[in-house]
């Protein structure tokens, strides 16, 4: 009769097989950017709905930290990696398939930006911003979007954004770059739907993430409390699911599309601070869900 080590050993022993069997037959989604903001609330929706994820980040510091901090850790696979470097994505995609097999989701979401007049941005900061928010998805998506083509089954969501839907101030880079980006995926969606394939992308709003309270003053969040219906930003989580749900079955036939998160921005023109002055509505400066 064995006893009670004996007992927890085995106990152990059956739970590790366990998580090993679940690791094997999960789902595989890859995501850029993934270390902060957006990309890590979309790992973490992942890792909720049960997949596998792979976490891809030019940051090497901080995807460290965000290893050590998510859990379960057997799911997780990190990979420090330049998405405009074609031999890392190459070298990133092996390694993916290497460990897992498979690919069941690619969320394009790693970018950059250069917030200043047009006039006044270098070529070298065009470059710097096409380079990692067009070329990076391009690159992704050649190397994921061919073992999803293999396979015959796969979903890919670019990280566009309403920049590239209507044009702004002092973004001619990286507006150019998110309009490229929704193009870009009609393309693929053309071609990669005869295999299985669904390419969609979601155009956040502004997003309250550390990196819009640090470049969006009070002046601009008034700017878009002014255009937003919704009267405020929205959140990671708001486009995280999104994301889960446009790689999900429950949008199985939706292929070529972009849709905007962004509070009804996109929808209106003139008018706003009229109407709620009218009608009696002051919330600027209140982003509470």
């Amino acid at each position: 009769m064995a006893n009670a080590s004996e007992l927890n050993q085995i106990a152990v022993a059956t739970e590790g097989a366990r998580a090993a069997i679940a690791t094997e037959g999960a789902r595989v989604a890859v995501v850029t950017g993934a270390a902060r903001g957006i990309g890590l609330a979309i790992v973490q929706w992942f890792l909720a709905h049960g997949y596998n994820v792979a976490l891809l980040d030019i940051d090497r510091t901080t995807l460290a930290a965000t290893q050590s901090a998510l859990t379960p850790r057997e799911r997780l696979l990190t990979l420090p990696c330049d998405v405009s470097n074609p031999a890392e994505v190459e070298s990133t995609a092996a390694t993916v398939i290497a460990k897992w097999g498979r690919v069941d989701a690619l969320v394009n979401n790693a970018g950059v930006a250069v917030f200043k007049p047009a006039l006044e941005t270098s070529f070298e900061e065009w470059r710097h911003v096409l380079g990692t928010n067009l070329d990076g998805t391009f690159l992704c998506t050649q190397a994921f979007g061919a073992i999803m083509k293999t396979q015959r089954s796969g979903a890919i969501v670019n990280i566009a954004s309403i920049s590239g839907l209507r044009a702004s101030t002092l973004r001619v880079a990286y507006g150019t770059s998110k309009a490229a980006i929704i193009h870009l995926t009609k393309q693929y969606a053309a071609e990669l739907g005869n295999y299985g394939v669904r390419v969609n992308a979601v155009c956040p709003g502004p997003v309250e993430t550390e990196m819009a309270k640090l470049v969006h003053t009070p002046a601009i969040r008034s700017d878009y409390y002014d255009a937003i219906p919704l009267g405020r930003y929205g959140t990671p989580e708001e486009m995280a699911n999104v994301v889960g749900f446009l790689c999900s079955k429950e949008a199985s036939y939706v292929n070529g599309q972009s849709l905007a998160n962004d509070g009804g921005f996109d929808a209106v023109g003139v008018g706003l601070p009229t109407f709620r002055r009218d009608e009696g509505i002051n919330r600027i400066g209140d982003d509470t869900p």
